[in-house]
């Protein structure tokens, strides 16, 4: 028995290397945003950067290591055996949820999840030698845990919140009605003052306070303290005066040497601050085990020993930073999780992840009349000033080209990173595990609604999103006190058996997200996705769009066969990927819709009659898709629901029409494929032929029902399915007319150079 403490120390090593790559892989994001958002700097660069910073944080972070020991339990109060019990749940528990939200791609707190960890580890662990005394009562578990401690630590991780959105949000209000959106010519009038402003900043707070929490501050304490004025005024010189000689020498912006000492600075924090979520547990385990093997082995020994400071050894914070830095060159889940952030901050149109809410809704209303009241008491004259401010360059991008655009200026950017770098290390200094996390997403969230990033055509989707990150936030504290709780409990009723099953369960998790993550994010475009249309003239705009006809007709060609087929041998995995495609189809063409305005704004002036033409063409398109879907919704449903099997007379009668639709949507696709549209005239001439035939298997159903059909669920279907087809052939048709009166027949596709026509 004595043998599995060895056992659980290496298992508990092994997991901290895991957790060290699931965490950072979700709080890279806290750090690499606003670099990556403003395209200030080359990934290259900024990856250079930030490891620099995480690898010497790594070094500087042992005096956070305090609060996997004491900061939340009584470690007197726990016998060696419990203690590590307690430790081994914590980093099974850990992984597992951290590795959850970087599947999902959504930004959580490691802070939080290792606190709670430890939370519900040790409260279980108190209940049940509460439950082995004879005099202990449940109002004793207070002595067990550290009340005080845990509550500062609770309190001020939700109090960031709200501390860094409101600080974000003002700090950026003042910058953007300083520089405005030209910023360009007013960074060179104020950017040298700015940059002597942050760059002070974030030296003395990230450099000079982060210092408190090393073992380093002692050699330099009493140049520091009581002369703190002195430095910062120094620093202000210092910097400005660099901010000078930089910009007349490069003749480029000091916002870029904000921006790499800015990543820096907060990559050097969040490490300084962090480390302690992935190997406090590990270090804390260790020192038990070296305490319990010099005490001679006794499993009942107090942790008492865990109360004392012992100084993090150098070497393994060494190993940490190396990981850390390995796990940010190389982790795809953090480019994921990334783009949560990017997007909910995101300057111009981009496609909105979340979905709106009623919570959502009501508060962009309220804000909506709470702004127009303030509106109405402010001065004119001032409100001219401060709308000219925030008044945005009008460039003409389509939204593919708006997404792949900076995500906002170096300005916000600029602002992100000194004012979550600042209140992070604020947090450093004073031992607290603030969530940085919180902290930076808060203050990105801030700066964006400062920045009138969450107007009226975007804000229902952001706000959504951020309550649904707020809400994944105390979903982590949540589940992590239940989950460590749970398996602390397992654990405790046969270790030697319980662990292995909890570890190989856990290896096997982590492999299926690993896999999982990769499929998604090395999926390829398929090569019948739609593209929007680029031409600025009518005849490059025809072209164009017959590319997405021909893929959309084919698309509609095999999702309605395997609609068909799928009902007629009663395959369920079949109707649900046709259900699947459709959707998948519908969003392509909401998104092609979604883009008209830019695509309007790109044309031509004498080509304006294009316009008509596109958004006639997406009519039909969409018009398609709707019948697909309900055609495919109705036969998922009729089988998902275990209705009986349509006749073979049914679907006979269906085989037959999809056989002539099958030949019909060949044809359609070819010409438009081939862009020989002097064959939609002939294709046309077919329409009569095709809905005579509907109309006599519709003319059947009547009379089958009226004689022998004894199934009112399948008389519906079949005459939905009918009914339908002939609303998408009617849809497909109106298409083809609308080409074959806006083709200019004159006019040889051959000689039209598309090219010069985008």
């Amino acid at each position: 028995m004595d043998n599995i403490y060895l056992l659980i120390l290496i298992a508990i090593t092994v997991l901290a290397v895991a957790d060290i790559i699931v965490g950072v892989s979700n709080d890279a994001i806290n750090f690499l945003n606003s670099a990556i958002g403003s395209k200030a700097l080359s990934l290259r660069t900024i990856m250079i950067v930030a490891s620099l910073g995480i690898f010497i944080g790594a070094v500087f972070s042992s005096g956070m290591m305090e609060v996997a020991r004491k900061g939340i339990f009584v470690p007197a109060q726990f016998e060696f055996g419990e203690i590590m019990l307690i430790f081994m749940a914590v980093m099974i528990t850990d992984i597992l949820l951290l590795d959850f939200f970087n599947t999902l791609g959504l930004p959580t707190s490691t802070t939080v999840s290792i606190v709670f960890n430890l939370l519900g580890a040790a409260v279980v662990m108190s209940l049940i030698k509460i439950s082995h005394s004879d005099s202990e009562t449940i109002a004793d578990l207070a002595s067990y845990i550290n009340t005080a401690k845990a509550i500062e630590i609770i309190s001020g991780i939700l109090l960031s919140v709200v501390i860094a959105f409101s600080v974000g949000a003002i700090v950026q209000w003042v910058s953007r009605l300083i520089f405005t959106f030209n910023y360009e010519k007013n960074v060179k009038t104020f950017g040298v003052i700015f940059g002597g402003v942050a760059l002070t900043a974030i030296t003395y707070f990230i450099f000079l306070k982060g210092l408190k929490g090393t073992p380093y501050y002692k050699n330099l304490k009493s140049l520091l303290e009581g002369n703190e004025i002195f430095i910062i005024a120094g620093s202000f010189l210092f910097w400005t005066l660099f901010s000078y000689i930089f910009e007349k020498t490069t003749k480029k912006t000091v916002l870029l040497v904000v921006i790499a000492i800015g990543t820096f600075g907060l990559a050097l924090a969040f490490s300084g601050n962090d480390l302690v979520n992935f190997i406090g547990v590990p270090m804390a385990a260790y020192h038990s085990y070296e305490a319990w093997v010099a005490g001679g082995m006794d499993t009942t020994m107090s942790m008492a020993v865990l109360e004392k400071k012992v100084p993090a050894e150098p070497f393994l914070l060494f190993i940490a930073g190396t990981i850390m830095v390995l796990t940010l060159w190389f982790s795809k889940k953090a480019k994921t999780v990334a783009e949560t952030e990017i997007s909910l901050s995101r300057q111009g149109e981009t496609h909105e992840k979340f979905e709106p809410n009623l919570i959502s809704r009501s508060i962009v209303k309220g804000t909506s009349q709470l702004s127009a009241y303030f509106s109405a008491i402010i001065p004119s004259s001032i409100s001219k000033k401060i709308e000219k401010s925030f008044e945005k360059p009008n460039y003409t991008m389509t939204k593919s080209q708006s997404i792949n655009a900076p995500a906002f200026d170096m300005i916000r950017a600029s602002v992100n990173l000194m004012v979550a770098g600042v209140l992070i290390a604020i947090a450093t200094s004073m031992k607290l595990p603030l969530s940085t996390t919180y902290v930076t997403f808060m203050v990105a969230m801030g700066t964006s609604l400062a920045d009138r990033a969450w107007g009226r055509e975007s804000a229902v989707y952001r706000v959504a999103g951020v309550l649904n990150v707020i809400g994944g936030w105390f979903g982590t504290a949540i589940g992590a006190f239940m989950a460590a709780g749970i398996v602390v409990f397992l654990i405790n009723f046969n270790p030697s058996v319980i662990i292995p099953i909890l570890l190989l369960l856990t290896s096997i998790l982590l492999y299926r997200n690993y896999k999982s993550h990769k499929i998604k994010s090395t999926k390829i475009e398929d090569e019948d996705s739609l593209s929007e249309a680029e031409s600025s003239s009518v005849q490059g705009v025809i072209l164009e769009s017959a590319s997405n006809i021909a893929k959309v007709v084919k698309r509609t060609n095999r999702i309605y066969s395997n609609s068909i087929v799928g009902l007629a041998k009663e395959d369920i995995s079949l109707l649900k990927k046709s259900k699947n495609q459709v959707v998948k189809l519908t969003n392509e063409i909401d998104d092609l819709r979604d883009n008209i305005t830019y695509f309007i704004k790109n044309l031509d002036a004498s080509s304006l009659n294009a316009s008509g033409f596109y958004i006639n063409i997406l009519g039909h398109l969409q018009d398609m898709s709707q019948s697909l879907e309900y055609i495919s919704k109705i036969s998922y449903k009729h089988i998902n629901n275990n209705h009986k099997k349509l006749k073979s007379s049914q679907i006979n009668e269906l085989k037959v029409i999809d056989d002539k639709l099958e030949l019909l949507f060949s044809d359609i696709e070819n010409a438009f494929k081939s862009e020989s549209f002097e064959k939609i005239g002939a294709i046309l001439n077919e329409k009569k032929e095709v809905f005579d035939l509907l109309n006599i298997k519709i003319e059947k159903q009547i009379d089958r029902t009226r004689s022998e059909e004894s199934s009112p669920k399948n008389t519906t279907l079949h005459f939905g399915i009918l009914l339908e087809t002939k609303d998408l052939l009617d849809a497909t048709m109106n298409l083809l007319e609308e080409y074959h009166n806006s083709f200019d027949g004159s006019i040889e596709p051959a000689t039209i150079n598309v090219s010069d026509d985008k």
